[in-house]
């Protein structure tokens, strides 16, 4: 794991048995998104987070995708939260919590955080079908979950309506990019982090 706070980047590679991962973010970015991860549904869907969170991503994975989708979704959460984790550092000054809400046609899904460095995850999605397309719709939640852990993201997700499996995840993401985005952009005269400890 590389960090670079000067530019506010993080770079991960992690090689296992099951995956092999390679991610460079910078949250200051425009939204530029070069993602091949082997499984379609999730390449669009961190596309979205990319651009709605205005930061540049850039991810290459290779996973056991013969026996499932699991292993490479779930690593790439781990891999993206480090990014996360190293892009930010402590975390001075950044304005720490965030949300959005995001239609997406009959949806409307809202992501809350807070980058506090105590890891949490409220999912409260209901989506009555198991796939979109050839994906696993369950994988949504692993994802989150290895990106809160990894990043120290308390993170709330609430599907307030909508139906169609495609559109509630696409608002997910859509909000978390968003969300996200917001929590940590540097916050105009803040010195240090953003608690009254003094630290997080």
């Amino acid at each position: 794991m590389k960090t670079d706070l000067s530019t506010r980047r993080g770079e991960v590679n992690r090689k296992t048995r099951e995956t092999d991962i390679q991610i460079a973010l910078t949250l200051d970015g425009t939204g530029q998104a070069e993602i091949e991860t082997g499984v379609g549904f999730m390449d669009h869907m961190l596309t979205l987070f990319t651009v709605h969170g205005f930061f540049d991503i850039s991810i290459r994975a290779n996973g056991d995708t013969y026996i499932d989708d699991h292993h490479t979704v779930e690593d790439i959460g781990i891999c993206l939260g480090k990014a996360f984790a190293a892009a930010l550092g402590d975390k001075s000054g950044i304005n720490r919590y965030a949300n959005a809400y995001v239609p997406m046609d009959e949806t409307l899904a809202r992501v809350c955080v807070d980058f506090s460095n105590r890891p949490f995850l409220h999912y409260k999605v209901q989506i009555n079908e198991q796939k979109t397309g050839s994906f696993d719709t369950s994988l949504v939640k692993e994802f989150l979950w290895a990106l809160s852990l990894h990043s120290g993201l308390t993170l709330h997700v609430d599907l307030l309506h909508g139906e169609n499996a495609h559109h509630i995840i696409e608002a997910v993401f859509k909000a978390l990019g968003r969300a996200m985005g917001d929590g940590c952009s540097v916050r105009q005269g803040l010195v240090g982090t953003l608690s009254s400890k003094g630290s997080l």
